[in-house]
């Protein structure tokens, strides 16, 4: 049975910074795939799913200090594999880390890490998973048990665990991140990684020694109690999602909850930062 998908081709400025928000909110809406162009991005929905109300919570789109616009067609069943195939090319981080699809060649490294990212966020190619997994690369993860909120396609978990993390608990609120992480950690052959589908009220009663979240700006100071809340004494928090300008707000929020900035990568106006609970 073919899908039928309605297309939507958004413009908005200032670009930089509403395509990111518009990207997020839309794929809260319900959106499943996003393309990003010069002046924006355009977003899938499959048929059946679309509401004519849907976009009244896309908040940006209302927002006096963005200018947006869009329009939408329906669209023939799309091979989402092919599509993103002719685009996705493997990547190297830091000389020892590569991510690349099934279909690529391996490479001599010493974490070798496969991805099938369908519609979910993680390649590795954006700024903020480049540098989380730069983070992890740095840093010390044996024996520590870890949480990767707003997994996308798991490649933080997956490294993790690379790295001698267990056990992981990787959460999305998204259905196809959930199954395509599922998929991608087996891919992998992580043993020690469980997914869940939900958002942060999954973490009542959890504790964890280091925490990944690479989300957005909003979901970061929204949940940050939840993550100070499960995180224990010493542990470590690395966020990601949000731009250079907004690390000051990041930090605050930190400091209430007894969460001390250490250091941050910068990446293209981007930015990961790490933080330990005292």
């Amino acid at each position: 049975m073919e899908t039928t998908y309605l297309e939507f081709d958004f413009t908005v400025q200032p670009t930089d910074i509403g395509r990111d928000i518009l990207i997020a909110q839309l794929g809260y809406a319900g959106f499943e795939s996003f393309v990003e162009t010069d002046e924006g991005v355009t977003a899938y929905i499959q048929k059946i799913d679309w509401k004519s109300n849907l976009l009244e919570d896309v908040d940006i789109l209302s927002n006096p200090k963005f200018t947006t616009k869009f329009t939408q067609k329906e669209i023939a069943q799309v091979n989402w594999n092919e599509e993103w195939e002719k685009n996705f090319e493997p990547i190297l981080v830091d000389d020892c880390c590569s991510v690349r699809a099934p279909f690529h060649p391996k490479l001599q490294v010493e974490f070798d890490i496969v991805i099938e990212p369908k519609m979910s966020f993680g390649t590795g190619h954006h700024e903020t998973t480049h540098m989380m997994i730069q983070h992890i690369l740095n840093n010390e993860w044996n024996g520590k048990k870890v949480l990767d909120m707003g997994c996308g396609t798991a490649v933080l978990a997956i490294l993790a665990e690379m790295k001698g993390a267990k056990p992981i608990d990787a959460i999305d609120i998204d259905n196809w991140c959930y199954l395509n992480s599922l998929e991608n950690a087996a891919r992998n052959n992580c043993k020690h990684i469980s997914v869940y589908e939900g958002d942060a009220s999954l973490l009542k009663g959890k504790k964890y020694d280091t925490i990944i979240a690479n989300i957005n700006r909003n979901i970061l100071l929204n949940d940050m109690e939840a993550y100070a809340g499960c995180l224990n004494s010493e542990g470590e928090l690395y966020l990601s999602g949000f731009y250079t300008q907004d690390l000051n707000v990041l930090r605050k929020a930190c400091n209430i909850h007894n969460l001390e900035f250490v250091e941050n990568l910068e990446r293209n106006n981007w930015v990961a930062a790490k933080f330990i609970k005292s």
